[in-house]
């Protein structure tokens, strides 16, 4: 059997005020730390603006560190509608960045994550935190964005060779093609 390659794999927990990001290597079996950090917006900025900070942050994130893939985590709805509706434009800018880079983007809902990590869908941040010390010993984060976004990259590392994972990629990967050559005109 061939050696397995190692990818490098962004994880992003998107926000507003404050979109956390880390980056692991993964070979299939081991992972590896790379980095973390958080990106801000400026709160008294248009909203406009705030997305733009975060996707320039994003973008300037990929160029230094260079993963191969991206994980985005789903927003969960909660009762402030509007609140809910500002994280869905700060994921899109999440989304976007590493679209436009070309990287493969995934998307994992909170409670996979919590299970990937912890082994439990309704974990809280403090055991998050713990299991990402004990799977990446060498990560240092300063906040809870970080380690989260951590934790996207380890539940992207768990789930990217399964076989849901394998049949999204044909289908992006035939969406490309179609896309590459253009409609399809009927014969006749």
């Amino acid at each position: 059997m061939g050696e397995q390659r190692s990818v490098r794999i962004i994880g992003i927990d998107p926000g507003l005020r404050r979109t956390g990001w880390g980056v692991v290597e993964s070979d299939g079996v081991r992972l590896i730390y790379v980095a973390s950090g958080h990106l801000t917006s400026t709160s008294d900025e248009a909203l406009a603006y705030r997305l733009r900070e975060i996707f320039e942050g994003i973008c300037g994130v990929i160029a230094s560190f260079s993963p191969l893939e991206a994980a985005v985590e789903e927003t969960f709805v909660n009762e402030n509608a509007r609140a809910t509706l500002k994280l869905g434009q700060a994921r899109g800018m999440a989304l976007l960045a590493p679209a436009l880079k070309g990287l493969r983007v995934a998307e994992y809902s909170p409670n996979l994550i919590k299970k990937s990590v912890v082994g439990t869908g309704h974990a809280d941040k403090r055991q998050i935190q713990a299991m990402i010390g004990i799977l990446l010993p060498r990560a240092k984060f300063d906040s809870s964005d970080e380690a989260d976004a951590l934790a996207i990259a380890i539940c992207h590392a768990n789930h990217r060779t399964g076989p849901q994972a394998r049949a999204a990629a044909a289908v992006e990967e035939a969406a490309r093609r179609t896309r590459r050559s253009g409609p399809r005109r009927a014969a006749g």
